[in-house]
């Protein structure tokens, strides 16, 4: 993040400075605004997001290099108390941590002025947009959705490769033990992350692209793209990272006892990626971003205006059911695309009816109104980043390029992953009957149908992520499935296993058990 701000903030003379100074290596940075990665014992220089006073008034908060220790002996410098914030949930080879400063003097040009300026004589000015400022938290929330789908692809991995060496029980009396992920029970499990983890990697390509394309607009001057941009980064950074992150958990428990072991390394993934459920904005607060965004485009549709394409459902509110369908009906993307559509524009409107509601009939306040509908917010949020990743994931499935039997499998992950969201909000399809209960029955009947179709490629859909040993650093999720032989290895290497008899023995149990004896 230190490198990409001097590049999106930095004048043209600061990034000639700066940057050059960053990708040598000759300053270690860190962007200090909310995790504060590696500031606790590593980095020399930071950036800081400050308020910003000058002619005695606050123009807001804004960005400065401040130079946190000595080049030539590392120490903190005058006036900085710097350190690390100790043991977290997960990534703990990171240093996070906390900075104090008082009466800290910079140079004025350690203000990052690409967007705005303080002259020698402390005159404010401002080139553009201030939101421009939000470039570096948006490229961010893009990386840490791609980095969590990936921890949930190497989760699906691990569990899936394990349940088909793991064999329990008999499906039929007198038959061999079965392999684990021939029940359904443990395909229901897994099969709908696995969906999810492909869905997510083409809504990430879509996402990605989106902001290259903002991105190089706002080289320009052009920040047209920047609020939806900003909106759409956000909902889906909540949803994808806390979806990846229950994906992973359930990976872990489908592993039984052994998925509790730091072996099976389900630990260290849902530990690491805990991380970016919270990091760089916490799920409901980013959810409430996207909300206030969604709001504000329904109020301008019902206006009559134009909406950018990835809320310009909201000018289409529909009432129309289409319950009564066949098993191809419910299977069909139409069908299923303009499901989600329906259940994310109807969902905005009810949060935003309730709001007005509250100010219009109740008397309340637009600051109490909207604390009083949190949870219908945060709800249409929902349902506008999961219809966004349906849409994307029906979208690039039918445009693939890849032979027929690709793409047959592609097009049964894309119908489970929207089926299974279906009979999981059931009842948000359920309310004002767009969907009604035997649809939901087929629904459901249908998406068991495809857990079995997918049983089949469930392994080559894993090995596609193409992860190796070192990177899975899994024994459940070995290639070579020598699960058994390599958890009795490992275990064997475990600090207390260094002598047959461990020295609190001697210690401890030695005394207990001849003073009781002697009792004897």
């Amino acid at each position: 993040m230190f490198t990409i701000t001097l590049q999106q903030q930095g004048d043209e003379r600061q990034r000639a400075k700066w940057l050059k100074l960053a990708e040598n290596f000759s300053i270690l940075g860190s962007y200090l605004q909310t995790e504060m990665g590696h500031v606790g014992l590593t980095v020399t220089h930071g950036v800081v997001m400050a308020q910003l006073y000058t002619q005695g008034q606050c123009m807001g908060p804004h960005m400065f290099i401040m130079q946190l220790r000595s080049l030539e002996n590392h120490k903190p410098l005058p006036g900085i108390t710097v350190g690390d914030i100790g043991p977290k949930y997960g990534c703990n080879d990171g240093d996070n941590g906390f900075v104090r400063f008082d009466q800290v003097r910079i140079p004025r040009d350690n203000m990052l002025m690409r967007f705005a300026q303080v002259a020698e004589d402390g005159t404010y000015s401002m080139v553009l947009d201030p939101r421009l400022t939000y470039g570096t938290m948006v490229n961010m929330r893009v990386q840490l959705t791609e980095r969590s789908n990936t921890s949930l692809a190497r989760a699906v991995t691990i569990a899936i490769r394990y349940s088909c060496v793991r064999r329990q029980s008999e499906l039929t009396p007198g038959e061999p033990e079965p392999q684990i992920l021939d029940y359904q029970t443990q395909q229901y499990k897994l099969f709908p992350h696995l969906a999810a983890a492909y869905g997510f990697w083409f809504t990430i390509q879509n996402l990605e692209a989106h902001y290259e394309r903002v991105n190089s607009k706002l080289q320009e001057g052009d920040t047209s793209g920047l609020q939806e941009l900003h909106a759409l980064t956000a909902g889906l950074k909540a949803y994808t990272t806390l979806e990846a992150h229950q994906g992973i958990e359930e990976c872990r428990l489908a592993c039984g006892g052994h998925g509790y072991s730091h072996a099976s390394g389900l630990v260290y993934l849902l530990t690491s990626q805990a991380v970016t459920v919270t990091g760089e904005g916490e799920t409901t607060v980013m959810l409430l971003q996207l909300a206030r965004y969604l709001v504000k485009c329904y109020a301008k549709s019902q206006a009559g205006a134009k909406l950018p394409s990835t809320v310009s459902y909201l000018q289409m509110v529909q009432s129309a059911a289409v319950s009564g369908g066949t098993t191809r009906d419910i299977n069909n993307f139409d069908v299923l695309t303009k499901a989600y559509q329906h259940r994310a524009a109807r969902l905005v409107k009810v949060a935003t009816e309730g709001v007005r509601f509250k100010v219009t009939s109740e008397g309340q306040s637009e600051a109490e109104a909207w604390n009083n509908s949190l949870v219908s917010l945060v709800k249409c949020a929902e349902a506008h980043s999961q219809f966004f990743v349906v849409k994307t994931f029906v979208e690039a499935v039918r445009t693939v390029d890849a032979d027929d039997s690709v793409r047959a499998v592609l097009n049964t992950l894309c119908q489970l992953y929207a089926l299974h969201g279906i009979c999981e909000h059931a009842g948000d399809f359920l309310q004002d009957g767009y969907l009604t209960g035997p649809d939901l029955q087929l629904a459901r009947s249908e998406m068991c149908s495809l857990l079995s179709k997918v049983r089949s490629d469930a392994v080559p859909l894993v090995d596609a992520f193409d992860f190796p040993d070192q990177i899975l650093q899994s024994v459940l999720g070995r290639y070579d499935g020598r699960v058994y032989e390599h958890l009795y290895e490992w275990a064997k290497k475990s600090p207390l296993n260094k002598s047959q008899v461990h020295e609190s023995y001697y210690k401890y149990l030695q005394p207990f058990l001849q003073k009781n004896r002697a009792k004897l």
